[in-house]
């Protein structure tokens, strides 16, 4: 039941409203009633009321200050207005501070129950809302960890991979509760849109990617699946062919891809895989072209990523650790004071007084 608050300090005007209002039929209740402002409020923090219904002029704490408070810390509620005068100050401030609507005394039944059904509905279409934006971070965060390795995958042109990311959002969409078309078009263009990222890190256009999602392709899970199992594969083949097309490993290439997935799980096996070599033969040529393993120059490459967003406070350290591709923030810690000698909270420290020691000077 919707929750209404009365508020005037003659109790026969609270009567009227509460006899003139189809209560039950509005799906709502009177769960309290106050005789000021001040008790109003205090009402309100108690019963969390969805509706008030205040009159303007009470001695003490009057509707005014009730609506500006109401306003600064309870927004979400829906504010009826009743007055004896028709009193344009007053009809500036029900304005001023949201009042859905400003009724004059005597109440016109018919009035106050088309105001309480407008104030039903606001506050339905409010609650589907919410739950539409609670059902979009379920099924944002729910794609999350399939994108990453779904970035890998791709990249490292392993098809099988890729569809088992793909079953596995499929099998998400049946069991997490995520049901309705709603949802299955959020993953669909996610991942659509994640495809396309992928495609141009790759240089790569596809036809195929600016097709609009057909209302088939989102009748089901499976059928989302089924939809972006043919996209990427198609730019999967494309890719390969690019790859294949260039006989003679570029290793310029191969740091470039690097230099750009470094935060990602990026291995030696994925690279050789995705650039046609042995991973025997592109360590040893890497080597001899950088002067390091493949491994040693991609923790390089972390190392001083995080410690360039190191130096901005701003930046929390467990997200330095995550920017610089490591989930568990306790190994990044070792990891980092293994590489410099001091911990990423000693190096911040050092960092910061550096600068004001130069500001000083």
């Amino acid at each position: 039941m919707i929750k209404v608050l009365l508020v005037d300090d003659e109790s026969w005007n609270r009567d009227i409203v509460r006899t003139f209002g189809s209560w039950e039929e509005h799906g709502m209740e009177i769960a309290g009633e106050a005789e000021d402002g001040r008790e109003a409020l205090r009402l309100t923090e108690e019963l969390s009321p969805q509706i008030v219904i205040t009159d303007m002029r009470m001695p003490g704490a009057d509707g005014v200050m009730l609506m500006n408070n109401l306003h600064a810390e309870y927004p979400e509620i829906k504010v009826i207005v009743v007055s004896g005068y028709d009193d344009f100050n007053y009809a500036q401030n029900a304005i001023r501070y949201g009042a859905v609507d400003y009724l004059l005394k005597p109440i016109d039944p018919k009035e106050l129950n088309a105001v309480l059904d407008k104030c039903r509905r606001e506050l339905e279409e409010a609650e589907r809302g919410q739950r539409a934006y609670a059902l979009d971070i379920e099924v944002s965060l729910c794609l999350s960890s399939y994108k990453q390795l779904m970035r890998v995958h791709f990249n490292e042109l392993n098809t099988e991979g890729v569809n088992l990311v793909l079953a596995g959002i499929r099998r998400e969409l049946e069991l997490g509760g995520a049901k309705g078309s709603a949802a299955f078009r959020q993953a669909a263009s996610e991942m659509l849109l994640l495809l396309k990222e992928l495609m141009r890190g790759n240089r790569l256009e596809d036809e195929l990617l600016k097709a609009e999602i057909s209302h088939d392709a989102l009748a089901s899970a499976a059928d989302v699946e089924a939809y972006l199992k043919a996209l990427y594969g198609g730019s999967l083949e494309l890719l390969i062919g690019q790859r294949k097309f260039k006989n003679k490993l570029n290793l310029d290439e191969v740091r470039q891809y690097i230099d750009g997935h470094f935060a990602e799980a990026v291995t030696l096996e994925g690279l050789a895989r995705a650039f046609f070599v042995s991973k025997e033969y592109l360590s040893k040529v890497f080597k001899l072209e950088y002067g390091c393993n493949v491994t040693d120059y991609i923790l390089g490459l972390r190392m001083d990523k995080a410690k360039e967003w190191l130096a901005d406070e701003n930046i929390p350290i467990k997200t330095v650790a995550e920017l610089a591709g490591y989930e568990d923030v306790g190994y990044f810690y070792r990891v980092f004071k293994k590489h410099y000698g001091v911990a990423p909270g000693e190096m911040r420290k050092q960092n910061a007084s550096l600068k004001m020691s130069n500001s000083e000077g």
